[in-house]
């Protein structure tokens, strides 16, 4: 890596570092590319130069901590394995990213955005959407192996990812309730995963 590049890639930290501070403390529509690039110590055209604007800093501030919960590593389908121990580790994935205190604190950001402006955050909160892809690809490839009960993956997806929403997300962004404990946490992952197989699970395929 060049002394170029370098320089480039702490200049962009440092953006998103100062952004993360400024959105947590201000809230979105009061944090501005100027005092992101204050706190940042750098000029208005190098924020600019590597974000072309508040909305795209911000989604992918919430996608690096999407990322760094591990959702990166989520599961692709395994034909030979057992539905239950995959879904298992994938929603255990899911659950790690929910319980980021950061994550959460962001979140709190956006919906917040989303409320007081919808058509200027439409596209951060399709980019985000983008990140559940995981799950409906894993959903889809079992379906096509005839161990899930056909149907669009997204919709059971979606239904799969709100059961650990309902106890791990809505009560801590919109209440302000802590993050579940590790034993409740397990508990939300199991009986979610056993809900949904009971519901999709095509009889006699489990392998």
């Amino acid at each position: 890596m060049t002394t170029v590049q370098r320089l480039t890639d702490r200049k962009r930290g440092a953006i998103l570092e100062a952004a993360i501070a400024e959105f947590r403390a201000n809230g979105f529509e009061t944090t501005s590319m100027d005092k992101i690039a204050a706190r940042a110590q750098v000029s208005k055209r190098t924020v600019y130069n590597h974000f072309p604007g508040k909305e795209e800093l911000f989604a992918e501030i919430l996608m690096q901590l999407w990322e760094s919960s591990a959702e990166q590593h989520a599961l692709s389908y395994r034909h030979d394995k057992p539905l239950r121990p995959q879904l298992l580790e994938l929603m255990q994935s899911k659950m790690r990213m929910l319980s980021d205190s950061n994550f959460l604190d962001l979140a709190r950001v956006a919906i917040a955005a989303t409320i007081h402006s919808p058509e200027r955050t439409q596209d951060m909160v399709a980019r985000l959407g983008e990140r559940e892809e995981g799950v409906n690809t894993w959903i889809g490839a079992a379906q096509a192996d005839g161990r899930l009960k056909p149907g669009d993956p997204a919709f059971a997806a979606h239904q799969l990812q709100g059961l650990l929403k309902t106890f791990a997300f809505w009560p801590q962004v919109t209440l302000g309730q802590p993050p579940l404990a590790a034993a409740l946490q397990q508990q939300v992952v199991d009986s979610a995963v056993d809900m949904f197989l009971a519901n999709y699970e095509v009889a006699g395929a489990s392998r």
